[in-house]
């Protein structure tokens, strides 16, 4: 149980906040969808379920079902275009692009955490939305506005997350001496930093590094001609790529962002791109010899001993890099390409989180 999710409860309930969290499947739902907020988590925001949940119960307390179960038995649902806006108001909803009540909460919801399979999260009552009155209610006891506090305390411990990364990056525009930037930008390479601004700090370090690299490619002998290698971010960390974060030109690698702690996603990934190589950008300390060995016990335990099986996997791992290669590669930049990473990553990081230049930048 997170920490905060834990002291929620505990305020609302005393002693008995442990047997609350164990009859809420939404409660403990949103405990496994909250892992953004750990620092080693490998879990991305995903908002949008999230304020499926939020729009659908804040419009429970202001038409005033609170307590009210005889009356919420009767109610045929909220409506679509209520919920949707409200949403899109929440911070990081300004770019959902879809409407997770339309199956997707209930999917995931189904999927991981419903101790009654049959029993859908969200009712869909043909343009209106309204949550089961059996994930509203413990007993006789109405836990809406606990299930509300969770939310927005998780969503307010992002903004705290993002003001302070905000803070970061705009002392790195201030920052005149190299060393100073190099130091600062390293002390965001860690463990404990969040999934997706990882994967914007990983990209910009190894987009700056590869640019000064290139090889010598021509469609004839007599037609050789030197280019260098361009990093490419594929979307947005939460976006649906088909398991490739990175793609570099002209040579075609893979690159996939990741951690050691699910060697079963390393497996997924290799399959979603046909057994195309892939180079994995993980985000540990190990050192990547490490990361090899127990990636390579993992696919041998997987394979049942079939050499077959063996070689697919592991034929189809490129390489790996580690936040120790990732610091490695960054101390060997210039000031111009330090520069040029502070530069991407400013740009990423708005991307990723919604937040937009001022009209007059």
């Amino acid at each position: 149980m997170r920490s905060f999710i834990k002291e929620i409860l505990q305020k609302n309930y005393g002693e008995n906040y442990k047997n609350i969290y164990d009859k809420s499947d939404v409660i403990r739902y949103l405990d496994n969808k909250t892992g953004a907020i750990e620092g080693n988590s490998k879990t991305r925001r995903s908002l949008g379920n999230i304020y499926a949940i939020y729009s659908i119960l804040n419009a429970y307390i202001e038409d005033g079902f609170y307590n009210e179960k005889e009356k919420y038995k009767k109610f045929d649902g909220f409506e679509y275009t209520r919920l949707w806006n409200f949403c899109r108001s929440q911070y990081g909803g300004s770019k959902l692009q879809n409407h997770s009540l339309n199956n997707r909460a209930n999917t995931e919801f189904l999927n991981k955490n419903a101790t009654d399979k049959s029993k859908e999260l969200i009712i869909i009552n043909g343009s209106k939305y309204l949550i089961h009155i059996d994930y509203i209610y413990i007993g006789d006891l109405d836990i809406s506005k606990t299930i509300i506090e969770i939310i927005v305390k998780y969503v307010n411990l992002l903004k705290e997350k993002d003001t302070k990364l905000e803070k970061d990056l705009d002392e790195l525009i201030t920052l005149k001496n190299i060393k100073e930037k190099k130091n600062k930008v390293l002390g965001l390479l860690e463990e404990k930093t969040e999934a997706r601004i990882f994967e914007i700090i990983s990209f910009a370090v190894l987009k700056n590094y590869y640019k000064n690299q290139s090889i010598f490619i021509g469609k004839k002998l007599t037609a050789i001609h030197k280019e260098n290698l361009i990093l490419y971010k594929t979307g947005r960390t939460n976006a649906n790529d088909g398991g490739i974060d990175f793609v570099m030109k002209p040579l075609g690698k893979f690159f996939q962002v990741t951690e050691v702690n699910n060697y079963d996603k390393y497996l997924l990934d290799i399959d979603k791109v046909m057994h195309f190589p892939i180079t994995f950008v993980v985000k540990t300390t190990q050192t990547k010899e490490n990361v090899y060995k127990e990636l390579d016990n993992y696919i041998n335990s997987k394979s049942g001993g079939m050499e077959v099986i063996i070689e697919r996997y592991k034929k189809s791992i490129e390489d790996i890099i580690t936040i120790n290669e990732l610091k490695k590669y960054l101390l060997l930049l210039s000031e111009k390409d330090v520069d040029s990473m502070i530069e991407d990553i400013h740009l990423y990081y708005k991307l990723e989180l919604n937040i937009e230049e001022d009209e007059d930048q």
